[in-house]
């Protein structure tokens, strides 16, 4: 069973036949599979197929280009911007859109916020910093080492240009101390374990920054600890921002901590949503001539209530509990919601469904003696196995320059 989200705007044959137009003259819609469910004289939305990520990982960007278009003449042009995604589910996957779309459609999610909004509309022009890990995007941050004026772009400041945020020496946190305040930003727009581990070396040399307002948190999922420590040292308001390079901004966070769609940029669904409301996001673009994606499988569960939807983290990085069910990393993160000292963690199962738990202290060297007893106990109740934690000085990320709450990996 398919559940379409209550935002979802194909209400009726019109809509749905405006929505498929995209698919004209690409030619990935032209397999057999495809052309047969669109070809019908009123297609059923919950029977077209889906859109694998080994789809578009085969296929992106000439695949789905429709072929009114070239790729070459648009590049030269410089109508497109042409990006790689992240790899955070596997393979870096080129992908291209027009040179203002992704401007444009930040700004749509952006002003579903009611906070955001009131600031910008204040100063259209509100200063941001962004950390981030490097290359993670040619459209959001560097990949190289530049001074202070190369890492400006129009009102944004580029500050972080280190992959591991736990291994940055001091002076180099100091500098980057010292260009954000020079910078003044309305804003920080982080991933979340950049922007946490920025804000306790904040929090350590008493650092604020005057003109702060929010701060935006994307890129990878945002822990309750991370939250936490940015809130403590900053106090204002964390707003969680979703999406991916492939889609744009999708959902954004709202004062009552759900997050809303952004329903000029993309369609939602949930697919197959268990008892407990959750299931896997699909997703159709509808802003991209140049990449259009129909119920696309995007990699991360959701949850969809009355009051908004909430964000569960990557399918790949679910666990399963003593009886096979699946536990997501939001289930996993609400059990350290009340427990203080932690910055960062790992949980990581095995095969046989055993556990190692590795957390990162706020205060280096300190071993969560009790910290570890009760997030065990509080684990080994959840998922039925065994739990092994122990305190450490460095988590490392991914590939992809970002990192894993929770990760299942295959005993050698």
């Amino acid at each position: 069973m398919t559940c379409v989200a209550p935002s979802t705007p194909v209400t009726n044959q019109h809509d749905l036949k405006e929505v498929l137009k995209q698919t004209q003259g690409v030619p990935f819609y032209q397999r057999p599979e495809w052309a047969q469910a669109l070809a019908l004289p009123h297609p059923v939305w919950a029977n077209l197929p889906h859109l694998t990520k080994e789809d578009f990982r085969q296929n992106s960007p000439t695949g789905f280009l429709p072929d009114r278009f070239d790729l070459a003449t648009l590049a030269q042009s410089g109508i497109i911007e042409e990006e790689n995604t992240s790899g955070t589910s596997g393979t870096s996957v080129r992908v291209i859109f027009g040179s203002t779309w992704w401007a444009e459609q930040e700004a749509r999610a952006l002003r579903q916020n009611r906070l955001i909004r009131q600031v910008l509309q204040e100063n259209p022009l509100a200063r941001r910093a962004v950390f981030t890990t490097p290359g993670c995007s040619g459209v959001s941050c560097y990949a190289r080492w530049l001074n202070y004026d190369q890492r400006i772009l129009g009102q944004t400041l580029f500050v972080n240009q280190s992959r591991i945020p736990f291994t940055i020496p001091e002076e180099k946190y100091a500098q980057m101390a010292e260009e954000t305040l020079r910078w003044n930003p309305a804003f920080l727009d982080v991933d979340p374990v950049h922007g946490m581990a920025f804000a306790l070396y904040c929090e350590r040399h008493h650092i604020r920054f005057p003109n702060l307002r929010f701060i935006l948190t994307s890129y990878e999922y945002t822990s309750v600890v991370h939250r936490r420590i940015m809130n403590r040292v900053f106090g204002v308001p964390i707003i969680n921002l979703y999406g991916s390079s492939e889609t744009g901004h999708l959902l954004i966070e709202k004062e009552d901590g759900y997050l809303v769609p952004s329903e000029e940029t993309a369609l939602l669904e949930i697919d197959s949503p268990q008892a407990s409301r959750i299931g896997q996001l699909l997703v159709t673009t509808l802003t991209n001539p140049y990449l259009p994606l129909i119920r696309y499988e995007i990699g991360d569960y959701v949850e969809k209530e009355s009051r908004g939807y909430q964000v569960h983290g990557r399918m790949r990085d679910a666990l399963l509990d003593q009886n096979g069910m699946m536990v997501t990393t939001r289930q996993i993160d609400e059990l350290f919601s009340d427990l203080e000292k932690v910055a960062h963690y790992q949980l990581r199962q095995n095969s046989d469904g055993d556990c190692e738990l590795l957390l990162l202290p706020e205060k280096s060297g300190d071993p969560l003696t009790e910290t570890i007893a009760v997030i065990s106990e509080r684990l080994k109740k959840r998922l039925g196995f065994a739990i092994n934690c122990q305190s450490v000085s460095l988590i490392t990320p991914e590939d992809s320059g970002k990192f894993r709450l929770t990760a299942q990996f295959v005993q050698k």
